[in-house]
């Protein structure tokens, strides 16, 4: 929505973070179609999702609007996120490199605490994942 969201927004929240490489792809598609779809069962557990991909704001309110996404995305079009959470780095592709996001996700506690992290995220079947390891956590 264009909102400007900071890490306070979220204090003693459980939150998940989720970094995608860009809207409207194939794997982000079904991460993103996943997360959407389990979202009432995150918010019954009282975690918010966050999505994360270097697209603007123009894009994500696009993609939201076609994925039924109701939480939000961070459009980190200067990358400072990714490089903080150390997710923006060179990939390889067809024996092209280039820097990209690294698909990963965070799972951070009510206290702000990270406490697993999901490196190379294979999109399917991933926010099942998060939502069990949530509940392993209580």
């Amino acid at each position: 929505n264009g909102k400007k969201v900071k890490s306070t927004d979220f204090k003693g929240k459980k939150h998940v973070i989720y970094f995608y490489p860009k809207d409207f792809t194939p794997g982000c598609t079904t991460e993103a179609d996943e997360f959407a779809k389990d979202y009432k069962k995150f918010q019954k557990e009282g975690i918010e999702v966050i999505g994360v991909s270097p697209d603007d704001v123009d894009s994500h309110k696009k993609f939201c609007d076609k994925m039924g996404i109701q939480f939000p995305l961070l459009a980190d079009v200067e990358k400072d996120i990714s490089q903080k959470f150390g997710v923006w780095g060179k990939k390889k592709f067809m024996g092209r490199e280039y820097m990209g996001v690294m698909r990963s996700t965070f799972l951070v506690d009510d206290k702000g605490k990270i406490f697993k992290i999901y490196p190379k995220v294979k999109p399917a079947g991933h926010s099942k994942q998060v939502l069990e390891d949530f509940s392993n956590l209580n």
